[in-house]
């Protein structure tokens, strides 16, 4: 009997010729050329547009999917050769251009109104594949000089800008058509589709009207309706997320349970001590917390290693420092948050940076912390701004409707996002652990900010707890503006403590 039988079989199971692949560059290139969309390859291949996105970066696909995405990359290798049809060597360089010749292309239609030639620019009354040209190279007339539009002066042109507009002009300007980004192009805003709305309009009819099982199904649907949005609002963006990026072991949990290195800085801190007397307190709901956490500096691509006690501010990610003393934990929560063992630490891009400004000139409230080594990429803090915005314009009109369900469905996406990022069974999509520490941190970080700020405007500052409430004493609604949106704030809880009565002096002391 052969002890090695099972290694052999797997050897013979498996192929050493993989099929090889275009480079990253070659493979994006290649779709673009011929105008398809990531979402609509990616739905062909029966995978995520954010998988295909990773693969657009580098990353490998394996097994049964890598033979079909070669398939397609050779399929559209093949096509685009086969577009390519050489023009004939009429020594004139316009007529060398890779528009299609009149004489190789089928596509000719003839167009209602006359439109510039795309060699010539005079008139021409027929289109080939697309292109307004002459049929007859006779009437193409290629040599002619095509006349340059005359402009106006520059000073003819600031004049304009200086010229008030007609008052019945400002009138009408407000009933313009607003529109939106979508890629290079605009489109109108009434044009954009809204995936929010048409999902909560589709599940509550599902269910007959009914609310709470409609919340319930919506809710349940989140993770996956969020990933759809953020593909969505990722169309035309200037980056390419690498949606599995490789990550260092300080990003891995060191037991199945467990947790990584990384440290949030999670504030859960109260003052110490309150003056005498009696003091109402209010407990304070910060709105929106990780929504607005979504505006944060996030590394666009794989993490790399650097040392030295330097901060590049056109990088983010995760930082080995050694924090500064803080000595204003009487009025105000340490920025790194509760931590008992002294030393070194792993910190995330906005915690570092809410340290740095406080050390600096403006505030001067610290030490700068020392940087011993650093995990960065370079970044962006609007990589997911387009994403935020459509949840935060939802969640608006929600509370303007008085949409109960529409609010539900919409938190339930921005706190699942965030909460899945890391190693989750819910959401395979997007794995990126160190995008989930760095929008928790920066949740963190703006909580502290508002404790600053109430602390500067006079109130007094009882308590700091986790990312959305803030207990103060004082006038705070002159601080902070009172709602439901995401700039505002409501009330969680109101109470007292102390009593009115001051302590009783103590007795003299008796004579010897």
């Amino acid at each position: 009997m052969n002890e090695f039988q099972d290694i052999d079989a797997l050897l013979a199971s498996t192929s050493a010729d993989r099929t090889p692949l275009p480079t990253a560059a070659e493979r994006r290139q290649l779709r673009d050329e011929l105008g398809l969309s990531r979402a609509q390859v990616a739905r062909a291949l029966g995978v995520s547009p954010s998988t295909l996105a990773g693969w657009e970066a580098g990353r490998d696909p394996g097994g049964e999917i890598r033979e079909k995405y070669a398939y397609f990359l050779r399929q559209a290798q093949e096509k685009l050769r086969s577009r390519t049809t050489p023009a004939a060597n009429t020594g004139d360089p316009l007529l060398s251009s890779p528009v299609p010749a009149a004489a190789a292309v089928d596509d000719q239609t003839e167009l209602p109104e006359a439109q510039p030639c795309v060699l010539c620019g005079q008139p021409a009354g027929h289109q080939v594949a697309g292109y307004p040209q002459h049929l007859d190279p006779a009437e193409c007339g290629t040599t002619a000089a095509v006349p340059k539009p005359v402009r106006p002066q520059k000073s003819a042109l600031r004049e304009e800008l200086r010229r008030p507009a007609p008052a019945g002009q400002q009138r009408r300007a407000g009933r313009g058509v607003k529109v939106v980004p979508v890629g290079r192009r605009v489109q109108a805003a009434s044009d954009t589709p809204d995936l929010i709305g048409a999902a909560v309009a589709a599940v509550l009819a599902e269910h007959a009207g009914d609310v709470e099982a409609a919340t319930a199904a919506l809710v349940k649907r989140a993770i996956p309706d969020a990933m759809a949005l953020l593909d969505h609002t990722r169309k035309g963006g200037r980056y390419d997320v690498i949606a599995h990026p490789w990550l260092p072991d300080i990003l891995r949990k060191q037991t199945a349970r467990g947790a990584d290195q990384i440290w949030e800085a999670r504030p859960k801190w109260t003052r110490p001590q309150l003056p005498a007397g009696r003091h109402e307190v209010t407990a304070l709901d910060i709105n929106g917390a990780y929504l607005s956490a979504l505006k944060t500096h996030l590394p666009i691509g794989q993490l790399e290693h650097s040392t030295g006690n330097q901060h590049d501010r056109r990088r983010a990610g995760v930082h080995l420092i050694t924090p500064p003393a803080w000595d204003h934990d009487a009025v105000l929560p340490n920025p790194v948050g509760n931590r008992d063992e002294p030393g070194p630490l792993w910190v995330t891009e906005p915690t570092l940076r809410l340290m740095l400004r406080l050390s600096g000139p403006k505030y001067a409230l610290c030490d700068p912390p020392e940087i011993h080594e650093s995990w960065t990429s370079g970044a962006t803090e609007s990589l997911l701004e387009k994403f935020r915005t459509a949840l935060k314009d939802a969640r608006d009109r929600a509370i303007t409707d008085n949409d109960e369900v529409t609010l539900e469905y919409v938190k339930a996406m921005y706190s699942k996002f965030v909460s899945t990022l890391g190693e989750s069974n819910y959401n395979r999509e997007l794995y990126r652990t160190d995008w989930m520490h760095l929008i928790r941190s920066q949740a963190f970080a703006n909580l502290w900010w508002k404790a600053h700020r109430a602390y500067d405007e006079g109130l007094m500052v009882v308590r700091a707890m986790g990312t959305d409430e803030l207990h103060v004493t004082g006038d705070w609604r002159a601080v902070f503006p009172e709602g439901r949106g995401v700039t505002e704030v409501k009330v969680k809880d109101v109470y007292t403590v102390g009593t009115n009565q001051h302590p009783a002096p103590e007795p003299p002391d008796s004579p010897s």
